[in-house]
């Protein structure tokens, strides 16, 4: 069984790699804005929201329901781009081949 011994090696190997990549990425920020930059959110790679800033002009208590839609849509902006982040990282590792399960 020499054969199966290299593909452990060689799963070892890819799982090594993979794990630096996620410690990599999980550096790594992206950050997307809404409201014509009102309003900024930044992610990691690991999908948390590490910052968010909002321009006080947006701000008018007789309007918050504004202000939610334009934070809800920088935090999902930022959590997509950090998510495209990290496969475009893995696609790498991987060769472009999609593996179930393999992400973060």
């Amino acid at each position: 069984m020499k054969g199966f011994g290299n593909i452990m090696r060689e799963a070892q190997k890819l799982q090594e790699q993979l794990a630096a990549v996620q410690e990599e990425v999980a550096k790594r920020k992206v950050d997307a804005t809404a409201g014509g930059g009102m309003v900024t959110v930044e992610a990691n790679g690991k999908q948390e929201l590490v910052s968010i800033k909002i321009d006080r002009e947006v701000i008018n208590p007789d309007d918050a329901q504004m202000l939610e839609d334009l934070v809800l849509a920088a935090c999902n902006e930022a959590l997509r781009k950090s998510r495209e982040m990290v496969q475009q990282e893995l696609s790498r590792l991987t060769g472009g081949l999609k593996i179930p399960g393999l992400g973060m």
